[in-house]
């Protein structure tokens, strides 16, 4: 699992620029899907969501600051009651990081400071919501990831001779756009090709989006500026592409891809200066949309195109791995739709963003209200605020969501039957 990595920002997903030879390998030997949507487009509650299967709203780590309770159970539970050696290894943004939430095996960023001397520290990556574009030019092992690879590789080796559950989790490429020097040279800033910039972005839609960009300098951000940004990004994939593929070859090395459902996701994606806006915290699709590919020993491989979950990922998974379903998660599993069986998909995707302190407003003027909540269907994408201007997108005509038709009378229609599903999912 990798941090903010934008659907589209991979080779297997169509990218002409992006290098992610590991993850395009994987998705050979994989069902790739093609409409995965978190439930969060914030690390916190989205990570929340997939190991417990249900929505931020009944889990309750709602924004960035929240730890999720330790009552509550996850899938790390459910394979470790029934003799799974289990792991986590990487961010995982528990935020009580006493909180182990299952998982025995636990390495997370404060481990790997433990390695480096106090001066050594100060040479890293930086400020975590840093976008200018820089390779640094320091050891494999300044860098925290390059770290949890080999720890992953570790367990992989220590349990290989019995059932096991890892989540090995790299922070990239989440910002700072920061990576190798080696990485980032692979990507030549005047040469990016920016997403479309109008010049009058975000205006005709929830405001809060326009006052963060601007606060934030994206919105005032010179095209050359944004194409340094977008190269380190890209090189912040390419590195975590290395070492997914540390990971895999490992697995592979070990012989345990022959009994061993290997997934790779991430928990939201990166806005990339489309819309004139960096990270996420919004319900657009760079944002809100995340790879999904799951690798079967023996299964199918292909593309799927059928809406999917991320709390679908937890009762799937336990069906694939044989130990029948899971009862109470708002999460539903798709192994069917992996084994080529007949499956009832989604008619829509669901999700909330909770406004969260210190990050979205310099003021936190929406802290506190009702979350964002989206109902994303096959051509309509309602972003549903009951105390703000609302947004409807028609994804099918405008692709790239820059024509808000919410006060369009002709989908008035529309926008009540989507409004009522969201309101659903929020009470469920």
């Amino acid at each position: 699992m990798s941090d903010q990595h934008q659907r589209a920002a991979s080779g297997c997903y169509g990218h002409a620029t992006v290098k992610t030879p590991n993850i395009d390998g994987l998705a050979r030997r994989a069902m790739r899907f093609t409409s995965t949507y978190c439930n969060s487009p914030v690390c916190v509650p989205s990570r929340g969501s997939m190991i417990t299967g249900q929505y931020a709203h009944t889990h309750g780590a709602h924004i960035l600051q929240d730890a999720l309770r330790d009552d509550i159970p996850t899938i790390a539970h459910y394979f470790r009651e029934r003799g799974y050696a289990t792991g986590a290894i990487g961010k995982m943004h528990f935020v009580d990081e006493t909180r182990k939430h299952g998982f025995d095996h636990r390495l997370n960023e404060q481990s790997f400071h433990h390695t480096l001397t106090a001066e050594e520290r100060t040479k890293l990556a930086g400020d975590a919501g840093g976008i200018e574009g820089e390779g640094l030019d320091l050891p494999e092992r300044f860098f925290e990831d390059n770290w949890f690879a080999d720890r992953a590789v570790e367990f992989l080796r220590a349990n290989k001779g019995k059932p096991f559950c890892l989540w090995a989790s790299f922070v990239q490429p989440h910002t700072p756009f920061r990576p190798m020097k080696k990485y980032f040279d692979m990507y030549e800033p005047a040469k990016m090709v920016l997403p479309p910039r109008p010049a009058d972005d975000l205006t005709g839609g929830f405001e809060g989006h326009l006052i963060r960009a601007k606060e934030r300098g994206w919105y005032q951000q010179t095209d050359a500026a944004a194409r340094q940004s977008l190269a380190g990004y890209y090189g912040n994939v390419s590195q975590m592409d290395a070492n997914v593929g540390r990971v895999y070859d490992a697995l592979r090395e070990l012989g345990l891809e022959k009994n061993t459902v290997v997934v790779y996701t991430s928990d939201h994606g990166e806005m990339g200066g489309a819309h004139r806006m960096w990270t996420k915290h919004n319900m657009f699709e760079e944002s809100v949309a995340v790879p999904l590919l799951i690798a079967v020993p023996d299964g199918a491989n292909g593309v799927k195109t059928q809406m999917i979950e991320q709390i679908d990922l937890f009762p799937t998974l336990t069906e694939l791995c044989g130990l029948g379903a899971v009862n109470g998660l708002a999460g539903r599993s798709f192994a069917e739709l992996m084994r080529g069986r007949r499956y009832a998909a989604r008619e829509f995707a669901y999700a909330e963003y909770w406004f969260c302190r210190n990050v979205f407003t310099k003021d936190d003027r929406y802290v506190g209200k009702a979350p964002l909540r989206m109902v994303r269907t096959d051509k309509w994408k309602l972003n549903h605020l009951p105390w703000g201007r609302s947004e409807l997108f028609d994804v099918v005509g405008d692709a790239g969501e820059f024509r808000n038709r919410i006060d369009d009378p002709g989908v008035a229609g529309v926008v009540r039957e989507l409004t009522a599903i969201a309101d659903r999912q929020f009470i469920q």
